[in-house]
């Protein structure tokens, strides 16, 4: 099947500052990238039951959701992993047009990637959040004991194991989650959005 060329761009009447001034706060992509077992889909979620607490539109898009759904068709191969991201890049800026702030937990593992969804952005609204767990420690939680199939051959391509993570090097955020609290992470990226306006 081939691509769709005769298509154009549709502006609505209603913008995206329309919705946030309707909303009374900003809209951005928290971007939630480390290993996996890292803590990020735990501090996503907990920023954005937060958020909900105080009153902000928001929408989590969680990795493995996700795959349940719009990404079923994908596997982990490096060209799946990137198509993955572009998919939810894209996804991403339609919650931004809606006004909503949105938490994503991704491993996300090439710098690239996370390059070209940013790209998709207005300068400011995609917000990088290295969740920094070292390998020993994720594999020590191994929430759902990834790791140690991964080690035994029954996953192929894994992060950290057999498939790169290439590290943010220049996050807005960076949450060192070996050291603080859930609630101190939350706390870290609140403060973020706070000194940017957001909320």
């Amino acid at each position: 099947m081939g691509k769709a060329t005769n298509i154009t761009w549709h502006e609505t009447s209603i913008t995206k500052s329309d919705r946030r001034i309707q909303n009374g706060h900003g809209s951005c992509t928290l971007w939630f990238t480390g290993l996996s077992g890292s803590g990020k889909s735990t501090i996503a979620n907990a920023v954005s039951h937060e958020l909900y607490r105080l009153g902000i539109n928001e929408y989590v898009l969680d990795g493995d959701n996700i795959r349940h759904g719009l990404n079923k068709d994908l596997g982990f191969s490096d060209d799946d992993r990137t198509e993955n991201i572009r998919r939810i890049g894209e996804v991403a800026k339609l919650f931004i047009d809606s006004g909503k702030i949105v938490t994503t937990a991704f491993i996300s593992p090439f710098r690239s990637d996370r390059d070209g969804v940013r790209a998709l952005f207005e300068a400011g609204e995609f917000i990088e959040v290295y969740v920094s767990c070292p390998l020993e420690e994720c594999e020590r939680r191994d929430p759902k004991q990834l790791y140690a199939k991964a080690r035994r051959g029954e996953i192929k391509d894994f992060t950290g194991i057999d498939s790169p993570y290439e590290a943010p090097e220049q996050p807005e955020i960076t949450i060192q989650s070996d050291k603080v609290s859930v609630a101190e992470a939350v706390e870290q990226v609140l403060n973020y959005l706070r000194g940017q306006n957001f909320i």
